[in-house]
């Protein structure tokens, strides 16, 4: 067996490779970013047939026959490649050409890019996708076919969760990236931060498991990553440590019956605790229901997002006028309704160029 891997040198990526090595499954192409010093020890270790990457300028840089660049080098792998499964961790928007075009190419998109399934869920073959976020192999890992009634997923509360409100209006971006549970790459940690990466989650599960009768829950210890609701009133919980492998594992395998994790220690867990999402401190949760009865227009909330991070990013503005941009984007574009992945591609530009100019109307009013 081989697979292409989309964003090899993140912690996903990392963790797929740790995997594949375990089970003896061969790499067939390399994707990575920025990160050219790792993705050349990725490159000697397990000797793929292609690479990409995101800069032409890294590409002298790579130790390897055949490198491509940006989004057509990622597609022209995909197209070349023998491999059944595609492992999409790619951060962002960036990830959605790729996961549409292995799942038209009949391939199995072993899916952690949240971005693909929020902005283009709709027109998206949801058979070719196995989901590798935690909280969604929780959730499809609990439910096994049988009836259910209402789906949760956790969120940790983000880097903020036990900051004074009127101090949050003063985080920087590097307070955001202090996770308390984990750590991961600077756009998910800031959307766990501002609970976007949730309201992308539960979006990912309207779609995957076709059903909007679902909700998400802090809980801190970042212990349990679902529980499902059966309609025979019982409810079961996933408990697993915060370690990608198992959802990896059994995305690339369909089946593991060896211990990837050391089991949850409950008595050293001890006592849990769940709290509600407040609009409050998360004011993105405000449009949650909305959201999930509109879901086509996860193309805004994502398109804005990714512009208000990259402005929070450089100062242009504070913690909580990121999701301000988002929400303005949101009420702006309520009526779009894209029929084609073309729509898609016109809204995202449209929706980015609002976002840029908004924030400039915030500061002036």
């Amino acid at each position: 067996m081989s697979i292409v891997l989309l964003g090899s040198t993140g912690s996903i990526g990392v963790n797929t490779l740790i995997v594949a090595q375990r089970y003896g499954i061969q790499i067939e192409a390399l994707v990575a970013g920025n990160n050219i010093d790792l993705l050349n020890r990725q490159i000697a270790k397990h000797k793929p047939k292609m690479v990409a990457i995101a800069n032409k300028k890294d590409k002298e840089r790579v130790h390897h026959p055949d490198v491509r660049v940006g989004t057509e080098g990622i597609l022209s792998i995909i197209e070349a490649c023998q491999s059944p499964t595609v492992v999409n961790a790619l951060v962002g928007y960036a990830g959605l050409a790729p996961t549409l075009k292995a799942t038209q190419m009949g391939k199995k998109v072993a899916l952690a890019n949240k971005e693909s399934l929020v902005v283009a869920g709709e027109f998206i073959d949801m058979s070719h996708i196995t989901p590798i976020d935690s909280e969604h192999f929780g959730l499809w890992y609990l439910m096994n076919d049988r009836p259910f009634s209402k789906l949760y997923i956790t969120a940790s509360g983000g880097a903020f969760r036990d900051w004074n409100i009127e101090k949050m209006r003063h985080a920087t971006f590097a307070d955001a990236l202090k996770h308390p549970n984990w750590s991961m790459g600077n756009k998910i940690t800031i959307d766990s931060a501002t609970m976007t990466n949730k309201l992308f989650e539960l979006l990912e599960a309207k779609w995957l498991f076709g059903t909007s009768n679902i909700d998400a829950v802090i809980e801190k210890k970042s212990i349990i990553h679902a529980l499902c609701e059966f309609k025979d009133g019982s409810t079961t919980a996933h408990f697993a440590g915060v370690d990608m492998k198992l959802p990896i594992a059994f995305a690339l395998r369909e089946r593991v019956e060896e211990e990837i994790l050391p089991p949850v220690n409950l008595l050293e867990v001890g006592t849990l605790e769940f709290l509600p999402i407040s609009a409050d401190r998360y004011p993105i949760w405000q449009i949650k229901e909305h959201l999930l009865a509109h879901p086509h227009l996860g193309v805004v909330v994502n398109a804005a997002n990714e512009i208000a991070i990259e402005k929070f990013q450089k100062e242009e503005c504070s913690f909580f006028e990121m999701s301000e941009i988002v929400l303005r984007a949101y009420r702006k574009f309520d009526n779009v309704k894209p029929n084609n992945i073309d729509d898609i591609i016109a809204i995202d530009r449209e929706v980015r160029h609002f976002a840029q100019m908004s924030h400039g109307v915030m500061q002036n009013a």
